[in-house]
């Protein structure tokens, strides 16, 4: 039973002077039904009542924090969002204990549940979240029963036939050069109540950015342009965004993303992105998820895989906070991509892993794993602490700020796949070395726990096959990926290369998970000082815990091209200092919240517009 007060809130209805009252229903209710018709409804209105309030509980978090935004309450955004994250497990839960006690039938007949599940549609009908609600039920289902996982489809969601972006666009019509007076009102869309350090400044710089852009795309003096802009802010971190694009007759649509900040003198546009390999990093499932002011979900999914359509829709889903309905999403596209290739998993490229088992189809855009039994013979680290401690650092990963720099897993529990997706020798390989996890059931393969990432390259062999240009700039941004993930308190003390991967737009990331750590927990030596053929065993190596020598950092990471290592060094020499990495520690365990830029500097307006449109006429083309 909900905490904050005596009975669950399953409707509100109207007094005869059109006010509301709430109508409640809680465990007494459940407990004086005898009739087996009456308790049915009882629990349908006991689940309805749970999940209204998970719902509304979770569409108030995207509002606090805007609000937190706009007052510079940092360390507030980092405790919303880990709270988001985990409000759907509390509100089932929650609903969980109450039945378990007062509807023990729930349990052991089949038959309740169904007549169950039939009442609470009637319940959700015409609802826009009801695909969302009926997920809701079937994760009770699986608390309740141990149930496999399968993707809970409510195909009579409101939704449905109804799916648009335009329904969360709002327009603005203009013509080319597009002026700051346009970018001002686009400025509006997330309705900020902070005060702007120089908004008319900002849209101008905008606007020149913008126009910028239109030119090199052929766009004309006079052409007529529609700015389609969704009527709503994304906030993560310490930014906020402005998502929407630009249409011109006869033109594909051109994505437009405005990064705005807030520091002590008052809001201000940091960048302007337009191409979608630009949006696609600033929305990878690599960082934390966004809060989105708007609630049409269906929409923005669809409208984000229309700008960035080499991201699957599933991962969409995901990056708004909807991962229930990606979870779903992303298993459809999975047996998609089987049906239309006909390819079957096999062993995924790269090092076979010592705690993991990667698989994956060769066209497919994902990556699964499970976890073995027991490490393989190269196991680096003593004693093997099991499968579900592995399986709380993924979910240590995923419930993280992931910094644009660690890849998200979507993690799902007893749930089965086709045995003909399988080949003999990846199923043989699972049924002998994950046999805690993996088990045939009939035509399917029942996993206790799968991971599921997006696919990358592994850096490794990407350092074999790329050109030398793409190469350094692999190696530029594993550096940024290392200090990116210390700067949110994860430390990967297996620092070997075949950890890190590339994606299709050129950055790396942490992949594999079981060796992470919070950095604030590891102890930063050095034997830097010793001198040369010095016999004694230094202090360091006597100590419990993590140990970490920055100075041989080098070492693991499997950069064999000598120019590469020297490259990485005269790019990151503060990773190889003890300095940097204490002073890390102190500003985490001070409760200092990092600035996360997911865009490239040069995108930034003020660094950049005012030296590529330093000429004369640029102020008459923005005004």
């Amino acid at each position: 039973m909900s905490d904050a007060r005596n009975g669950w809130v399953d409707a509100l209805s109207r007094r005869g002077d059109g006010t509301e009252e709430e109508v409640t229903v809680d465990l007494s209710d459940l407990y004086g039904a005898i009739d087996r018709e009456e308790r049915i409804s009882v629990v349908a209105r006991l689940v309805h009542a749970a999940f209204d309030e998970y719902y509304r509980e979770s569409r108030a978090i995207p509002l606090e924090v805007k609000a937190a935004f706009e007052t510079r309450r940092w360390p507030d955004i980092v405790a919303f969002s880990k709270n988001r994250l985990a409000r759907y497990s509390v509100g089932v839960e929650r609903i969980i204990e109450d039945l378990k006690s007062g509807a023990p039938e729930l349990k052991r007949d089949e038959a309740f549940w169904k007549a169950l599940e039939a009442r609470y549609l009637k319940l959700i009908e015409g609802r826009y979240e009801a695909d969302l609600a009926f997920a809701f039920l079937y994760s009770i289902r699986r608390e309740l029963f141990e149930d496999v996982w399968k993707p809970a489809v409510y195909a009579a969601t409101a939704a449905e036939g109804l799916v648009h972006p335009a329904n969360v666009l709002r327009r603005f019509e203009t013509t080319m050069p597009m002026r700051g007076a346009v970018i001002a009102e686009v400025l509006d869309v997330a309705g900020f109540s902070a005060p702007w350090r120089d908004k008319t400044t900002d849209a101008r710089l905008a606007a020149m950015e913008i126009n910028r852009t239109l030119l090199r795309v052929g766009c004309d003096d006079g052409e007529r342009l529609t700015v389609e802009m969704v009527e709503a802010g994304f906030y993560r971190n310490r930014g906020a965004y402005l998502l929407g694009r630009i249409l011109s007759e006869g033109r594909a649509p051109i994505p437009l993303l405005i990064a705005v900040l807030n520091n002590p003198h008052g809001l201000y546009v940091d960048a302007v992105l337009m191409e979608s390999d630009q949006l696609q990093y600033v929305f990878s499932s690599t960082l934390a998820n966004f809060h989105v002011t708007n609630p049409r979900y269906h929409e923005l999914a669809t409208f984000l895989h229309e700008l960035m359509p080499k991201r699957p829709l599933g991962t969409h889903y995901s990056t708004i906070g909807f991962n229930h309905v990606g979870k779903r999403a992303i298993m459809d596209e999975i047996a998609s991509e089987h049906g239309r290739s006909g390819e079957r998993f096999t062993t995924a490229a790269g090092f076979r892993g010592t705690v993991a088992i990667g698989f994956s189809a060769p066209s497919s855009a994902y990556v699964l794993k499970v976890i073995r039994d027991r490490p393989t013979e190269g196991y680096k680290w003593g004693s093997f602490a099991g499968v579900d401690a592995v399986l709380d650092k993924y979910r240590l990963v995923h419930d993280a700020d992931r910094a644009g720099s660690m890849l998200d897993n979507v993690l799902y529990s007893n749930v089965t796949l086709r045995r003909e997706l399988f080949s003999d020798a990846l199923l043989e390989e699972l049924l002998a070395d994950a046999s805690k996890t993996v088990s045939p059931h009939g035509d399917e393969v029942l996993f206790r726990h799968l991971i599921v990432q997006m696919k990358m390259i592994p850096l490794t062999i990407y350092l074999d096959q790329a050109g030398p240009d793409d190469r350094r700039r692999a190696v530029l941004s594993l550096g940024d990926c290392i200090k990116n993930n210390a700067a949110v308190n994860i430390f990967n003390k297996d620092l070997d290369g075949r950890n890190y991967g590339v994606s299709p737009i050129g950055r790396v990331y942490l992949f594999d998970y079981d060796a992470v750590e919070p950095l604030t927990e590891v102890k930063i030596r050095t034997n830097v000082g010793r001198e040369e053929g010095e016999e004694d065993v230094p202090d360091w190596f006597f100590e419990d815990g993590t140990v970490f020598l920055p100075e041989e950092m080098m070492t693991g990471l499997r950069i064999n091209d000598p120019e590469l290592r020297r490259l990485f060094k005269t790019a990151h020499p503060q990773l190889m200092s003890v300095d940097y990495w204490e002073g890390m520690q102190r500003a985490l365990c001070e409760g200092k919240v990092p600035m996360v830029r997911s865009y490239p500097s040069e995108r930034r307006l003020h660094r950049h517009v005012l030296k590529v449109y330093g000429g004369a006429g640029t102020k008459d083309a923005a005004e």
